[in-house]
């Protein structure tokens, strides 16, 4: 286990013990930076803004060493532990899968994401297998949230959805998962049945439609992700400063950093 990993990955571990951990999720060193210095207990990253901000699609697209420069990078400029969404691991084959997240997790990552996607359950089981494994051989501890897309790609019908999921969690739990990620789901009762009988810690993302942050609690959600929300304003507002400026040389009006303090970030990094 190296210093980081030793630091870090019992800190983030206890940061699902009780109330929400919020994580409002980065693409790169500069947006994970910024969110630290408002107080973040932890920074996530998300998999649509890094592979945005290299020029790829969404949907493990993204070169393995893109994902792993990005790591490398942003634990160099925080000091709050970090958890990379790895989308299927890169790879369909669990040896390869395991060997890219002991890569991250050497690069400074001390938890992950992993999806099912549209795959089976069996298919994400034998990655969560091979993960564990390797982990334990090289003797690093990573927080493996595993996200099932049972409601993010519509996989059962609304009334069968708690209960596929619930199918799922419990086939990840034995697989070695620490935490469950259920993007997409936001009534209020479907989240307390999950929460009550998952047996792990239930991870949900930012929708309009979702119950305040107290409820949340209150049912049992230990964590909030932004996801690619964060991401998608920036490219909106990115959009429309540009935009003005290349209609008629003016911007945008609105806050901005001053770059003394955008630059202050960075000084003692």
């Amino acid at each position: 286990m190296n210093a980081r990993n030793a630091e870090h990955a019992p800190r983030f571990r206890t940061l699902h013990a009780h109330g929400v951990l919020r994580l409002a999720n980065a693409w790169d060193a500069g947006s994970a930076r910024l969110i630290e210095s408002l107080g973040a207990p932890a920074i996530a990253t998300t998999s649509a803004g890094v592979a945005w901000a290299h020029g790829y699609v969404d949907g493990d697209a993204l070169p393995i060493e893109r994902l792993l420069d990005t790591v490398a990078e942003i634990a160099r400029v925080i000091h709050v532990p970090l958890t990379v969404d790895m989308e299927g691991g890169y790879s369909e084959d669990p040896a390869v899968v395991a060997t890219n997240v002991v890569r991250a997790a050497e690069a400074g990552a001390v938890g992950i994401n992993i999806e099912d996607g549209g795959g089976s359950a069996d298919a994400l089981c034998a990655k969560l297998a091979r993960i564990r494994d390797a982990l334990a051989t090289r003797g690093l501890d990573v927080y493996v949230n595993a996200r099932t897309d049972v409601y993010l790609r519509g996989l059962a019908s609304s009334e069968a959805r708690v209960a596929m999921v619930l199918e799922r969690a419990a086939l990840y739990r034995d697989a070695g998962a620490d935490g469950l990620f259920v993007p997409g789901v936001t009534e209020a009762g479907a989240i307390g049945d999950i929460a009550s009988a998952a047996g792990l810690p239930l991870n949900v993302m930012l929708r309009p439609s979702l119950p305040p942050l107290a409820e949340l609690e209150a049912l049992g959600v230990r964590r909030l992700s932004a996801g690619s929300d964060l991401a998608e304003a920036m490219f909106a507002y990115m959009g429309q400063l540009a935009g003005a400026f290349l209609e008629d040389g003016r911007a945008v009006p609105g806050e901005r950093m001053a770059y003394g303090e955008v630059n202050a970030l960075f000084a003692d990094r």
